[in-house]
């Protein structure tokens, strides 16, 4: 229990940290995106937006901070199975039935023949069952869960982490370009020319590594799928479909 625990507050902590650093990145984006240039005092005359472009951007960036959020709430999830599996009551339901199961085995088959009450084994069996799964289903999911990451998944995690992380720097450099406050029109002019170059620079610069951004983006999206989704239904189908073999156990 404590070993598994400790895999799936890990795997929260990971979950958390890309949900942190698409937020900061989403806010870097959204402040570029939303940059104007005036070219006459008080922003009056020609207004432009060339952030605007940044708008895909922004929207990939949101969802896949959603999605993050998401891949957290189920860690957390995972984490109340595991009390609620651990805990004294669960473990005692455990005991007490394997036990009865074991008597009642002990006294109906004493020549190796099924007594009338065969039902109540039959049923009882079904119980000792389905409280194994509620015991250590959870605690197993998470320990294979986290050696497949481990094993697969976690350089993939470190080196899309660390470009989402310095995306938001590249996403900063698009506000180095400003317009000095209380310009002349004729200051504000000249500088026009020179102040687009800049900007066009800065989010070409953006442009030409979304690409970039956003195949670590889905790859870590896949990741967290994977084991928020995939592998815990995968594993729960598994344990199922071992129960009910054993249940059909005469």
């Amino acid at each position: 229990d404590r070993s598994a625990r400790e895999q799936v507050e890990a795997g929260l902590q990971r979950a958390l940290t890309a949900f942190a650093a698409a937020r900061v990145l989403g806010a870097a984006i959204s402040v570029a995106q939303g940059t104007q240039v005036d070219v006459t005092p008080g922003g009056f005359g020609v207004s432009l937006a060339p952030g605007q472009v940044l708008q895909p951007l922004d929207e990939l960036v949101d969802r896949f901070a959603a999605i993050m959020l998401a891949a957290s709430v189920a860690f957390g999830i995972q984490l109340v199975l595991l009390n609620i599996g651990a805990h004294d009551l669960v473990s005692a339901a455990v005991s007490t039935t394997v036990l009865a199961l074991v008597a009642l085995r002990w006294r109906d088959r004493p020549r190796g023949e099924i007594q009338d009450d065969g039902w109540l084994l039959k049923w009882m069996q079904l119980v000792v069952v389905a409280l194994l799964l509620v015991r250590f289903a959870v605690p197993l999911s998470g320990l294979a869960n986290e050696a497949l990451y481990r094993n697969f998944m976690a350089d993939d995690y470190r080196t899309s982490l660390a470009s989402i992380e310095e995306s938001k720097e590249a996403a900063s450099r698009t506000l180095e370009t400003q317009q000095p406050k209380d310009e002349s029109l004729l200051d504000q002019i000249k500088r026009f020319p020179r102040l687009l170059i800049d900007l066009k620079t800065s989010y070409d610069r953006i442009l030409n590594s979304a690409s970039d951004w956003a195949a670590k983006i889905v790859r870590l999206i896949a990741l967290f799928v994977l084991q928020t989704v995939v592998l815990p239904i995968a594993f729960m189908w598994f344990a199922w479909r071992l129960a009910k073999a054993v249940v059909r156990v005469p």
